[in-house]
């Protein structure tokens, strides 16, 4: 383990921005946009700047988004 005396809290906490921005990765797959180039943006936005990319989806890119069916 890396961090042997780490507290639960402590691992939760670290593990808190990957889970943002996995989770903005697959709602933006799940969803539509207008623009099918939205949403790869989105996607990618999320993937190359990994905490500021699921951050600014939360706060923009739900908005956005309209479920599939």
């Amino acid at each position: 383990m890396f961090f042997p005396d780490a507290s639960l809290t402590t691992i939760i906490l670290l593990m808190l921005p990957a889970l943002i921005n996995l989770w903005a990765i697959w709602h933006a797959m799940a969803h539509r946009f207008d623009l099918e180039k939205e949403k790869m943006l989105w996607i990618l936005l999320a993937i190359f700047l990994p905490i500021l990319g699921g951050l600014i989806y939360l706060l923009f890119g739900l908005r956005r988004s309209k479920p599939m069916y």
